[in-house]
């Protein structure tokens, strides 16, 4: 590979909004992995009616609004489309993040001009890695859905979740990704809330990924990819020497929506009832007491309050007790674009 490129930090603009609407929280697939946490979001479909109005407490028709609809499975509800119609017609910015089964023909009824990305998910080149981590005979479905969207005209992204069980598997995604047609490419690193919190006691599964091995393979692969023509987008996960903290709750404004009406502005929250916003009556609610934004004007030498709190055995320490690795903001992305686009 020819040398290595320097991704983008993707730095927090002021008044920057993204909607992460949870419709339900059902889905068809029992992924090892999934962040899904039932005691703490309901089994709740919303209703297409609840949902419109839901999506006008946080539409801003005079500012760019990024919405990005999620279960559990978002295209098992039955109303999707008329969903993402009426989305646009509050002048979002639409995407629709699947697991690659498109219940209900939903390519049939929206076209590309409705959708502005369809996202799938794989965590595996081939169904050998991929299917042990989502489910026997997922990798098939997915890959052809994701094919036939393609060609239909749809803009299509993928999600691939880094984990120590297929982060030796990411360096083969980009050939495949290139021959699909996809566009975008999202490489998460994995969390550790919903099932990975809770643990995986047959497996004594340890999900996360060492630092090192991080910084190893993700750019590279992100290289790959960009020199193939596929947009690519990375958390930032561990900080430069000397450069700034910053927190997306401080700066930009993220809201992540359940059914059962909990509003949190960080993700790394949602195991946890200290959401910041809740939906009453349908209306917009601010929480009193401790809630997350407590924690968001918080300074410490590890960077993410909420990562220290809630993940503090993922942070090594030097002898002098300073962190090894200053942790970003979860929401904290790097880029590596074509160079041409």
């Amino acid at each position: 590979m020819t040398h290595l490129r320097q991704a983008r930090t993707v730095g927090f603009k002021p008044g920057e909004r993204n909607v992460f609407f949870h419709i339900l929280t059902g889905c068809n697939l029992s992924c090892r992995h999934c962040y899904i946490n039932i005691e703490q979001h309901g089994t709740l479909t919303l209703s297409l009616d609840t949902i419109v109005t839901w999506l006008g407490l946080f539409a801003r028709p005079e500012e760019q609004t990024n919405l990005i609809l999620l279960g559990g499975e978002p295209t098992l509800h039955p109303d999707l489309a008329e969903v993402i119609r009426a989305a646009r017609e509050m002048r979002y910015n639409v995407t629709v993040d699947s697991n690659g089964y498109l219940f209900h023909d939903l390519l049939e009824k929206v076209t590309p001009d409705e959708l502005d990305y369809l996202s799938f998910s794989l965590d595996g080149p081939d169904a050998s890695v991929n299917d042990p981590i989502r489910g026997e005979g997922v990798f098939e479905v997915c890959t052809q859905n994701l094919r036939k969207a393609v060609e239909l005209g749809f803009r299509t992204s993928l999600i691939y979740t880094v984990s120590s069980l297929n982060i030796d598997h990411l360096h083969r995604m980009p050939a495949l990704l290139a021959d699909a047609g996809v566009e975008r490419f999202f490489i998460q690193v994995i969390g550790l809330r919903g099932k990975p919190a809770a643990g995986d006691p047959a497996q004594d599964t340890r999900w996360q990924v060492d630092p090192s091995r991080w910084l190893e393979v993700v750019p590279k692969v992100a290289q790959h990819c960009a020199e193939l023509g596929i947009h690519v987008t990375y958390p930032k996960v561990y900080l430069d020497l000397g450069e700034k903290f910053e927190c997306a709750g401080r700066v930009t404004e993220n809201y992540f929506i359940f059914p059962n009406g909990r509003v949190y502005r960080c993700p790394l929250c949602e195991d946890h009832s200290i959401h910041a916003l809740s939906i009453e009556n349908d209306k917009l609610v601010k929480n009193t007491g401790l809630t997350e934004d407590s924690f968001f004007t918080l300074d410490i030498p590890e960077g993410c309050v909420m990562n220290k709190l809630l993940q503090p055995d993922n942070i090594s320490y030097l002898e002098d007790g300073s962190p090894m690795h200053r942790i970003s903001c979860c929401l904290l992305k790097q880029e590596m674009a074509p160079s041409v686009e």
